[in-house]
């Protein structure tokens, strides 16, 4: 009899096992869609603010000291080449500038302007004669050439990033993080000028 019953019992023990899990998994299944639609609901009620700290820096280099002289903080959605007006001192002879810039000396803002544009030109436009060709070789030395005067730009990048570890932004709004880009800006033209500092304060005795 106990081994009948035992017999007997299994399939019934196995088929209300499976049948209260499938309850449970349809339990906590309903259970996640009703907090899903209760969090869209208060979602909806509440808005959360939402806060972006994006940024982009525009900065003007002096191709000889290699110092920055201009600085300019704009959301980062915007152009560069909407922003140069702002970033040349009204005495430079050449700008140098990459391939965001294209486009520049058609503007506007600077008709009457004398000076000489060097802004890098997309590999697209040259690259169809075939690497091999003179004139891809040419237009790769002169695209060179231009870019060795354009790196003096990215170092003050490098100052601020490594030598001071600005590397993302610390506040809410431009103008704050405009004011600090300044003046990481003007410190690393302390930090590149300071041999040449040193020198010139001749010794220094504590």
């Amino acid at each position: 009899m106990a081994g009948q019953d035992a017999d007997c019992g299994t399939p019934a023990v196995s088929s209300l096992a499976s049948d209260r899990a499938a309850r449970l998994d349809n339990g906590s299944r309903m259970t996640r869609e009703c907090h899903v639609r209760f969090c869209e609901r208060l979602r909806g009620q509440f808005p959360r603010p939402t806060h972006h700290f994006g940024m982009k820096a525009h900065i003007g280099v002096d191709d000889e000291s290699g110092l920055v002289h201009s600085v300019v903080g704009t959301a980062a959605n915007v152009a560069d080449v909407t922003q140069v007006d702002k970033l040349l001192h009204g005495e430079e002879n050449v700008v140098c500038a990459d391939a965001g810039y294209t486009g520049v000396e058609k503007r506007a803002e600077h008709d009457g302007r004398e000076v000489i544009w060097q802004v890098a030109a997309r590999r697209s436009t040259y690259k169809k004669p075939g690497k091999s060709s003179a004139l891809y070789k040419a237009r790769r030395k002169i695209e060179k050439a231009k870019a060795q005067v354009r790196a003096k730009v990215e170092h003050p990048f490098r100052v601020i990033k490594r030598q001071f570890g600005y590397v993302k932004t610390r506040f809410r709004g431009l103008a704050k993080n405009t004011a600090q880009l300044v003046t990481l800006f003007a410190l690393s033209n302390l930090w590149m000028a300071r041999r040449h500092l040193l020198t010139n304060a001749g010794e220094v005795r504590l």
